[in-house]
């Protein structure tokens, strides 16, 4: 482990000894031609794990989930989709300064869910007026708070009775299924299509892969292109991300599981905390998150000043970064006047 503990974001993991070799002795071909065989069994794969007829290789989520959405949704569209989603709120707006897709956002409750009357009335009705409402997004997790199987097929429910299409962005989406201790293809059951990140918790340096069916997925490839997306001998890349599939999955627990015992440590220095899956949420005054950072910092603790401070587990951070994370913030807590931590 690295003398820093960082906390930032589980996309600041570096790929392990491991991974950098099979990333060393990939076979290598030209993607854009379909002959790079790395790239071709890693999509082969993915799409056996989550069950889908095919899959497709980009080169971030904010690519995949952006081609997602023009593969479902014409120019003047409309997607609904939670405010709280990375497609509405992260994404630098590219649904619609690139796709020409009109997003209808609601308000994600407590738990990360949209409330499914909401999205109901949300629809548009069949008018020239209004955009045509074509697609339902949803996130899981989202902010590291788990959708439950329940919930998904109550939402994929409504939008196939309302003929909408479906697309899950699951960028952490095995945080989501070890969590629940579920398969990623029965938690997945029911979406059009679902965009996967490699490149958090399962430790992949870039990388996220597109689920759809073989049609879906030939419009996605064309979305791709068109975005810039399509690369050469990615099969350096795919075979991280092979390797993270394979090896990084279950291993995911641990990280939960040091998220906790942050979460834990924390309210013991009588912080508010919500903790779920990898990430713990600390409510904090927004005009001392940046001395926190600053202060952070000096002790080898990196984390993002917010309101509320979030603090992500992964692979790079094990129990002993854990607990020096929670030292510095005693010590910091300790340093700041009655109340100001608080």
């Amino acid at each position: 482990m690295s003398d820093v503990v960082d906390l930032r974001s589980d996309t600041v993991t570096r790929p392990s000894a491991a991974m950098r070799k099979a990333m060393l002795e990939a076979e290598l071909g030209d993607d854009v031609f379909g002959d790079d065989p790395t790239v071709n069994r890693l999509q082969e794969r993915a799409a056996e794990i989550f069950g889908f007829e095919a899959a497709l290789l980009f080169p971030s989520g904010t690519q995949s989930n952006l081609a997602a959405l023009m593969s479902h949704c014409q120019r003047g569209d409309e997607v609904i989709l939670g405010a709280e989603s990375h497609s509405y709120r992260y994404e630098a707006g590219g649904l619609a300064v690139l796709g020409s897709i009109q997003p209808q956002a609601i308000a994600n409750r407590p738990d990360g869910t949209l409330e499914l009357g909401e999205v109901e009335a949300a629809i548009k009705p069949d008018d020239p007026h209004f955009a045509r409402t074509r697609l339902l997004a949803l996130e899981n997790t989202i902010t590291g708070r788990v959708l439950p199987r329940t919930y998904l097929e109550q939402a994929v429910g409504l939008a196939k009775r309302k003929g909408l299409s479906t697309h899950l962005d699951g960028a952490r989406i095995f945080n989501a299924a070890v969590a629940q201790d579920m398969k990623v293809n029965d938690l997945c059951a029911g979406f059009d299509s679902v965009s996967s990140c490699l490149s958090k918790g399962l430790g992949a340096p870039a990388g996220t892969v597109l689920l759809g069916s073989t049609d879906f997925i030939q419009r996605a490839r064309r979305a791709r292109k068109i975005l810039g997306g399509a690369m050469r001998q990615a099969g350096v890349i795919a075979a991280a991300g092979l390797y993270a599939l394979e090896n990084n999955v279950e291993r995911l627990r641990i990280d939960h599981e040091n998220a906790g015992r942050l979460a834990r440590g924390l309210r013991e220095l009588k912080l508010e905390v919500q903790h779920h899956s990898n990430m713990v949420m600390v409510r904090m005054p927004p005009e001392i998150a940046g001395e926190l950072a600053g202060y952070m910092r000096s002790k080898g603790i990196l984390v993002l000043p917010g309101a509320p401070l979030r603090l992500v587990a992964h692979l790079d951070v094990d129990a002993r970064g854990i607990d020096r994370a929670l030292a510095a913030f005693g010590a910091f807590i300790s340093s700041c006047p009655a109340g100001r931590s608080r």
